[in-house]
């Protein structure tokens, strides 16, 4: 996820792009950059690092001109550096482009153009449409776009600017959010409204596909083939605060509903036909796969919920054993780590101290290190022997939401990729949970679509004093990630418990009213929950039930259902933690709580 900001007018662009860059530093904040045209040149300006190092780079190097385009930026391809910080630009100098999203074929083009005799200077995709619209331009700039865009697969919002047609900004959306403000004083273009609130309340609201051709005094929106159509102008009546937050009211419920979209480009580019799993740069060969007889999973709080769902899934699949270890812990007890052992280290930022200290360990005892991170270049992915990226974008609640839901996409990946490599799952089963997991993001936001039925329960429940949650399998890993949102932040007491293991103490704090959440998705334990819960409703429990869609006869054993979805029970996890998420969220909201902010908690954990 990253910012895009343009300004085409009869001001100055500078301060303009930069202010909004400042309003977009929460899309990503590793790198800055801006092009503006000037005397017949584009003047390009970028650095690595937070916007207030472009700041400083532009008072040292002044830049000006009333059209231009900027972006700050959150990682996908190559690591936070001046050179694939962008803007990028064609090898002429001639064309400048700045991109938010994945090109999932950017290295066949490289590789094309590059027999074309294109040099290319970055690590990057964006890179490569710079060049590709430079390949296809042939006297008109907006033909060329419209060219090299029909050769891209994979997600964009894309704002170019070249010196053949100093007079316009082109911007292009695929599944990438864009808007174009309406101003008396020139047109703007940004990711998000609160960019250009300042300046303008009447926006266009691309859509997939569309084209907009911005003036001095004009916008002109085309279809993918280049024909003019009418668009309706959309009034902003949020203040800047709320337009942020895209409209929702906290940050966290912004991050639980981008988890469709966080899934889709997780899973972008790394499901191809047929029975194979691409997983970026790792380099694991089969060989060196086969030679693995032990896996370490290490992680701390929600990133550790999400590893103990990988154990699960692959001793399951691939048939290793796995020890699933809470960082702080790890490096302690003198683990038996040795080069026949493969680490695995989840965190969400990179930074987190535990993991990073308890990574270094494994790595001194000879261990491979296999990083799955949301951060490209943070200190995890730098020291591990290979990374699985997680392409969530900057979360910027305190309580991770869609950071976990990547992150257990991930660990399926891993889980299919061992499996197969190692002969142990057919291609027919891999085939499967490959389909389970395109359907995902779609079974995802139906989930969303009905969420007032999870904040009805929330509003009924709010003032428990103690809530228990209940799972068997992968049910009662994903209890844990569940209990630990509601606790920290709605401050409730809650408790997540293997639910065979009521009997054998837990049962005593059962009573009258305790509200408590079961989780039932796994089918081959179902028999065993329904007999857990009504332990339960016995003793006078309040019980909320998290089910598949196929399974309402589960309504006569409970108080309330949230259905999720039928789903094969392996992928079931990442369905059934959504509703948990929500009922968190509007229990923290009618208690009061400051949900974005939860006290004592702090986002990255950076001390041990």
């Amino acid at each position: 996820m990253c910012g895009i900001v343009g300004y085409i007018g009869d001001g100055q662009a500078t301060p303009i792009l930069l202010e909004g860059l400042k309003r977009l530093e929460y899309r990503g904040y590793d790198s800055a950059g801006v092009a503006l045209y000037e005397d017949g040149k584009l003047q390009i300006r970028k650095t690595k690092g937070r916007l207030t190092a472009l700041e400083d780079l532009i008072k040292r190097e002044c830049v000006a001109g009333s059209v231009g385009i900027g972006h700050t930026r959150w990682a996908t391809h190559g690591e936070p550096s001046d050179i694939n910080a962008h803007p990028h630009v064609n090898s002429k100098g001639t064309i400048a482009v700045v991109h938010n999203g994945i090109i999932e074929n950017y290295m066949y083009l490289k590789e094309r153009l590059q027999q074309e005799g294109y040099k290319f200077v970055s690590d990057t995709d964006t890179e490569v449409i710079a060049q590709l619209i430079d390949y296809f331009y042939k006297g008109d700039i907006l033909d060329a776009v419209i060219n090299a865009v029909s050769r891209l697969e994979g997600s964009y919002a894309l704002a170019i600017l070249s010196t053949y047609e100093p007079d316009k900004v082109i911007a292009v959306r695929r599944d990438s959010p864009l808007i174009v403000g309406l101003g008396e004083d020139g047109n703007y273009l940004a990711s998000d409204i609160p960019a250009i609130l300042k300046h303008t309340r009447n926006v266009y609201i691309l859509e997939d596909g569309e084209i907009a051709v911005l003036t001095r005094d004009k916008v002109t929106v085309l279809d993918s083939l280049g024909k003019e159509i009418k668009k309706e102008v959309f009034e902003v009546k949020w203040d800047v605060e709320a337009a942020e937050k895209g409209g929702y009211q906290h940050f966290m419920l912004k991050e639980i509903n981008e988890q469709p979209k966080a899934v889709r480009d997780t899973l972008a580019g790394r499901l191809p036909d047929g029975s194979d799993v691409k997983l970026d740069d790792i380099k694991l060969s089969a060989d060196d796969i086969n030679k693995i007889n032990k896996i370490f999973i290490v992680a701390c709080g929600t990133a550790y919920h999400a590893g103990l769902v990988g154990k699960n899934l692959i001793e399951r699949l691939a048939k290793i054993p796995v020890e699933a270890d809470i960082a702080s812990e790890f490096r302690y007890r003198d683990p038996l780590v040795d080069e026949h052992s493969l680490t695995i280290v989840i965190s969400q930022s990179g930074e987190t101290a535990d993991t990073l200290a308890a990574m270094r360990e494994a790595k001194k005892k000879g261990s491979r290190i296999l990083a799955v991170t949301n951060v490209v270049g943070s200190s995890v992915a730098r020291e591990a022997d290979d990374v699985l990226y997680t392409w969530a974008g900057p979360e910027i609640a305190v309580a991770s939401t869609k950071a976990y839901t990547t992150q257990l996409v991930s660990m399926y990946l891993l889980a299919i990729k061992l499996g197969l490599e190692r002969g142990t799952i057919t291609e027919d089963y891999a085939e499967m949970l490959k389909s389970e997991l395109r359907q995902l993001s779609e079974k995802i936001q139906k989930i969303l679509d009905n969420q007032d039925t999870v904040q009805k329960l929330a509003d009924n429940n709010y003032t428990a004093k103690d809530v228990f949650f209940l799972g068997r399998g992968l049910d009662y890993s994903v209890s844990m990630e569940g209990s630990l949102k509601l606790k920290e932040i709605s401050y409730i007491h809650s408790e997540a418990y293997a639910a065979g293991e009521l009997k054998h103490g837990t049962l005593a704090l059962i009573e009258n009213g305790t509200l408590v959440i079961a989780l039932v998705t796994q089918k081959h334990l179902y028999d065993k929950m329904l007999s857990n819960i009504k332990e339960v409703t016995t003793r006078g429990a309040h019980v909320i039930a998290v089910a598949l869609e196929s399974m309402r006869e589960i309504e006569k054993a409970v108080d309330d259902v949230i259905y999720i979805p039928d789903c094969a029970e392996e992928v079931a996890p990442v369905l059934a933690v959504i509703p948990l998420q929500l009922l968190a969220y509007y229990m923290a909201v009618a208690r009061g709580c400051d949900v974005d902010k939860p006290r004592n908690l702090a986002k990255s954990v950076t001390v041990e």
